[in-house]
């Protein structure tokens, strides 16, 4: 059996592409540095800040958090990949995640993902075509006692049945927390660029999965 070997020494953005990260988000990733004894320590902070940023980190976003940091651009890619919270693409502006775990799939989490399916016409890690909603299945989300599960960005939905899927998308308040949540990790308002290096106003913080490894884990029940 052959196997693809990957030079990770090759460059996979044109060495004259505008700048993804802003000042403002390198500025509060190196605010990270005092809490830790080495900058490659807040490689995990940079990366929910850029996600935060960009809605996903690309790889030229990779490169900007490695220069950052004194890194190569490989080390912050094994990193990233190992995570299942973070994109290396675009997303929806809410996450859809039904729990697969043994707890939740006796109780019907598999009924409740197949109507999640039908509800938004996508499959798993499909997104909507206006961009709303993005799908994806996660091993646990820590809710065994309240099976079956699913989140929407940082908010849990509890003892989900099928018959409820319609009304939780069709919620706009679906995705907030009804208690306080940290903004450790929140890009700077207005804080990324465009194609063109200039500020987007459409980039805004983009709330995560529950598996990010220091990410708010605050939910709250229907």
């Amino acid at each position: 059996m052959a196997w693809n070997a990957l030079d990770r020494s090759q460059t996979v953005t044109p060495a004259d592409a505008p700048p993804l990260l802003s000042d403002a988000v390198r500025d509060k990733i190196r605010s990270f540095f005092q809490r830790y004894d080495t900058k490659r320590a807040a490689l995990l902070p940079a990366l929910h800040v850029a996600q935060s940023a960009l809605g996903h980190v690309p790889y030229q976003a990779m490169v900007a958090i490695a220069e950052v940091l004194e890194l190569h651009p490989s080390d912050v890619l094994d990193t990233l990949s190992f995570y299942t919270h973070f994109w290396t693409h675009p997303k929806g502006r809410k996450v859809v995640t039904v729990c697969r775990s043994l707890s939740c799939e006796l109780l019907g989490s598999g009924e409740v993902l197949d109507e999640v399916r039908r509800q938004l016409g996508i499959d798993e890690h499909g997104t909507t075509p206006n961009g709303r909603y993005s799908l994806v299945t996660e091993e646990c989300l820590a809710g065994c006692d309240h099976a079956p599960c699913l989140l929407i960005n940082e908010k849990l939905h509890k003892r989900v049945k099928p018959e409820d899927v319609a009304r939780i998308l069709a919620d706009e308040k679906n995705d907030r927390l009804e208690v306080p949540r940290s903004d450790l990790f929140d890009a700077p308002a207005d804080s990324a660029l465009d194609a063109g290096g200039k500020g987007s106003k459409e980039s805004g913080v983009v709330a995560g999965r529950a598996s990010a490894p220091g990410a708010a884990q605050e939910a709250t029940g229907q």
